[in-house]
């Protein structure tokens, strides 16, 4: 005997007592929930996560009217986007059944009701969401995210740019200068490096500008014992410690003015000398580092020397910030739901539509780490299934096109925008990709062709 749990479940939202047995006992293959108004409705949605719902548009307080029953569609979708809603109404049939399809709704059927042809209706909701889910759980495990370098989400070309950059410069003896924005992934890409160069050391990471002035030099080359108060032993450094390997030093602009001569020695010479000690030790370190600043003017003003500038930008790459990389932060926003709503909150499994809008339209000053964070706190807060744009209540954007004065050029740089942007938010998927530009199957085709976009 199947236990009742186990059942898919339908949630019934009818103001009618007699229609709501009538139901129950017609789909005795699901677990039928019965809800009298929105408020009931909504209790309901959030305990039981139904995966259908029929709903009544004539619900209380205006039985007589439509009013409530569109709010109630309207929030039901809000908070699960998922959910087939299939309405019914007496006022107006036609005008409100029209209007809720607009709104959403799944389907709908005419009162007074035909228990069978409102049983086939019930039966392909299920089957579709079934469909729906299974789709979802095999774009989920099966690779859908586009990935370089092994652990970077991209499908900018801008960032494929870079990562090809980098798999070339891997394997040459250079040093590796990082040049981006707070929280654009430079650490990440400083471990590409190392990983694609086949150095068998470890990869050590420093970072310069959380370290007090006065003790970044023992943090990067070691003291001897007694070499000053309270060094009641020798430490190794850093720059010791990936030796055969990799040092990263993060945000090296804040390297204070002595302290560079003695790395721009090491760079040199590639030995170093401990603090307190004379013993010149070889060290075979390769560096990779970064920052934010602008170097090249803190050379001007005397802040920063030139000659080590030189040395530690053997090779300059440029990293994209996430508004610049068209479609990267939905397809990103997507993989931090999937992450967090298993390690946070379970029932949290995707991104609603206006979610996906407002994470798309947005500016993100503060990169990934920006994005990572306001999803991470989204899919703690969200009540359904899916995180909403109230979810990640995104302040407004101020993000502002450069003028294009070439038509042709400006339409393309559009509709190479628009193009990748639509192909993200559907996951690839060219007919809703088409659908949600306006266009036809064919004409998104000849563009992806014309533009040389990955389709």
């Amino acid at each position: 005997m199947t236990d009742k749990n186990d059942l898919p479940v339908l949630l019934v939202v009818e103001d009618d007592e007699g229609l709501q047995r009538q139901l129950k006992w017609a789909y005795d293959g699901y677990r039928v929930v019965a809800a009298h108004d929105r408020s009931e409705a909504i209790e309901a949605l959030r305990l039981h996560e139904p995966a259908v719902v029929t709903l009544d548009l004539g619900l209380p307080p205006d039985p007589d009217g439509v009013e409530e029953g569109f709010a109630t569609l309207q929030e039901i979708l809000r908070l699960m986007p998922d959910t087939k809603i299939i309405v019914a109404s007496g006022h107006g049939a036609r005008e409100s059944a029209l209007k809720a399809i607009s709104l959403g709704a799944y389907d709908f059927y005419k009162k007074p009701v035909d228990i069978d042809e409102l049983g086939l209706i019930v039966a392909r909701a299920f089957h579709l969401h079934e469909i729906e889910e299974e789709n979802r759980r095999l774009a989920d495990g099966g690779g859908s995210e586009a990935t370089v370098l092994g652990s970077i989400i991209t499908a900018a070309p801008e960032m494929q740019k870079v990562a090809k950059t980098i798999e070339r410069v891997a394997n040459a003896d250079v040093s590796v200068m990082l040049l981006g924005a707070s929280g654009t992934g430079k650490e990440l890409l400083a471990r590409a490096v190392h990983e694609k160069s086949g150095r068998k050391g470890d990869f050590i990471a420093i970072n310069c500008a959380a370290i007090p002035e006065n003790l970044l030099e023992a943090e990067l080359f070691g003291y001897e014992r007694g070499a000053f108060t309270g060094a009641v032993k020798s430490n190794v450094g850093k720059i010791e410690l990936a030796e055969g390997g990799t040092l990263f030093l993060d945000e090296v602009g804040d390297i204070p003015l002595p302290l560079q001569v003695k790395l721009l020695r090491f760079l040199q010479e590639r030995v170093i000398e401990r603090i307190g000690g004379r013993q010149p030790i070889a060290v075979d370190t390769r560096i990779v580092c970064a920052t934010h600043q602008d170097l090249e003017a803190m050379i001007s003003d005397g802040r920063f020397r030139e000659d080590l500038y030189y040395r530690l930008a053997e090779i300059v790459v440029k990293i994209p910030s996430l508004a610049e990389r068209s479609g990267d932060s939905t397809l990103l926003a997507r993989h931090f739901v999937n992450r967090f709503g298993r390690e946070l909150n379970p029932k949290v499994q995707a991104l609603s539509a206006d979610a996906l809008a407002a994470v798309d339209c947005y500016n993100w000053p503060g990169n990934v780490r920006e994005l990572e964070n306001r999803i991470k706190r989204a899919v703690i807060m969200a009540d359904g299934r899916s995180v909403t744009a109230d979810d990640l209540d995104l302040p407004g954007t101020s993000s502002q096109e450069p003028d294009q004065i070439n038509l042709r050029s400006a339409r393309e740089v559009a509709d190479r925008k628009a193009i990748r942007q639509a192909m993200s938010r559907t996951e690839n998927n060219i007919s809703g990709a088409a659908k949600l530009l306006g266009i036809s199957r064919p004409t998104l085709y000849d563009l992806i062709k014309q533009y040389r976009l990955q389709a």
